[in-house]
């Protein structure tokens, strides 16, 4: 993954200066390589960037017919249900964006070969992801990676079934390779309350295990201010070269 990066915006600007950082990395993956291979982020705090993405004045335009949909981990629920990633994305994004059907790349959440489910889309997913979206929970976690477990210590397989611990408790994500791997990683994260969080993966030591989010610690971080409150001097006091104020 690329060098690390922090940029921060005011909380009502998070959204729209996210969604520009994105837009940038894939178009110009798409100008470099004729594609772009985007994973996708569930949870709340990507929905309103993706918004933002599709709407009619977003700039950079972003050719969607040659942008690849993946997802980074999937809750075990049917497409329509309410905890899909899968469903959250779809309504948000993939119904706004021209988005051929043949692009989206969703993992079969809804199997009940759970193995079988991820081996599949082990095959689906391209060797290297050109833009990875990840969040980050208030435990550290990213993906379906939660602290302490075993999947954190995955060398080979790509994608695996996981069980997390809150409901939906069955999950399917990709592994620590496939973060290393990607050319761009970004870290989207907002709310005060997983500041402290935040701080221990870019400030402080720890490790995988204890904090899965480490793993993307060497990718773009955007934060809204709140998250970024308990770096060192509110994350102002960096290299300039390593970080944006959005203002």
């Amino acid at each position: 993954m690329k060098g690390k990066r922090v940029e921060v915006f005011e909380t009502e600007k998070f959204a729209a200066g996210a969604a520009r950082a994105i837009g940038g990395l894939v178009s110009t993956a798409v100008v470099k390589h004729g594609r772009c291979a985007l994973a996708l982020a569930g949870g709340a705090t990507p929905m309103p960037v993706y918004r933002a993405m599709t709407a009619r004045d977003f700039k950079p335009a972003i050719p969607w017919d040659r942008v690849d949909i993946y997802f980074g981990d999937e809750r075990c629920v049917p497409p329509d249900h309410k905890d899909s990633n899968y469903g959250a994305a779809r309504l948000v994004l993939m119904s706004h964006a021209s988005i051929p059907a043949g692009n989206v790349h969703p993992m079969d959440g809804a199997r009940a070969d759970r193995d079988g489910a991820a081996r599949d889309y082990e095959k689906v997913l391209p060797a290297r992801i050109d833009v990875l979206l990840l969040g980050m929970g208030p435990d550290g976690h990213t993906a379906s990676l939660f602290p302490g477990s075993p999947a954190l210590s995955e060398t080979e397989r790509r994608v695996v079934p996981v069980t997390g611990p809150r409901p939906p408790t069955e999950r399917l994500t990709i592994t620590p390779p496939v973060i290393a791997a990607a050319i761009h990683v970004v870290v989207l994260v907002t709310g005060a309350e997983k500041a402290g969080m935040v701080a221990k993966v870019l400030d402080g030591s720890a490790t995988p295990d204890e904090l899965p989010a480490w793993l993307a610690r060497g990718g773009t971080w955007i934060l809204d201010t709140p998250a970024a409150s308990g770096l060192k001097d509110g994350g102002r006091g960096r290299n300039a070269l390593d970080q944006t104020i959005g203002g």
